[in-house]
């Protein structure tokens, strides 16, 4: 590395330097600058956009409580407005459950039909598993078992299992009702289901599997 003897020296290295870059160096600032302003006026935006989204989930959500039918068309809207996002997909989990309340089951299934194929990769198996019960009130026993079938989130083995049951119960196979029950009661679904003990009981099948060796 050259080394600068006397200050006269280096401010001419510097003079020469600024005039061969000072150009791209303020080109540089400039686009810099621009691009921080920019950034944060792009989070303001967006911060923007999601308290006026949730504002009106929340306004969605609380007219759908009341059952209804403007309701319903409202929260039709607010799914549309905000379709690829994820407030999309929870209106139309609400949506769905407040039209099993109204005994609409074709509305409550294709809005769950339409999160458990298309929606945020955490909600897709909340909406398969509901899917799936609505399917089965609807007779539709294979295609709820089919529904079922495709979620493979351990986090949900439970919850998959007892519905398995509800569906197998209701297709008059008690047996094997049983042994999804059971699979549930093993997968920790005791804990989670306060029903799950009496549907169990209802069929005379032993409520905890713990594995360890009875006490003396």
């Amino acid at each position: 590395m050259e080394v600068y003897t006397t200050e006269e020296q280096q401010v001419e290295v510097i003079k020469s330097w600024w005039k061969e870059n000072g150009t791209s160096v303020i080109a540089g600032t400039v686009i810099g600058l621009v691009g921080l302003f920019g950034w944060r006026y792009y989070n303001e935006h967006q911060l923007a956009n999601q308290e006026a989204a949730s504002s009106a989930y929340n306004a969605m959500t609380t007219q759908l409580a009341k059952g209804d039918a403007a309701a319903i068309e409202q929260a039709k809207s607010f799914i549309s407005a905000h379709k690829g996002d994820s407030y999309a997909d929870l209106a139309a989990l609400e949506l769905a459950a407040a039209a099993v309340k109204a005994n609409q089951l074709d509305l409550a299934a294709e809005q769950l039909t339409e999160v458990a194929t298309k929606g945020d990769e955490a909600i897709r198996p909340i909406a398969a598993l509901r899917l799936a019960r609505v399917l089965n009130e609807q007779g539709k026993a294979d295609e709820a078992l089919a529904q079922l079938a495709k979620i493979d989130n351990d986090a949900f083995k439970a919850q998959v299992a007892e519905a398995r049951g509800d569906v197998l119960l209701k297709q008059g196979k008690p047996e094997e009702a049983r042994d999804a029950y059971q699979a549930a009661a093993d997968a920790g679904g005791l804990q989670a289901s306060s029903e799950l003990k009496l549907k169990m009981d209802d069929l005379a099948l032993p409520a905890v599997t713990t594995g360890e060796a009875p006490d003396a």
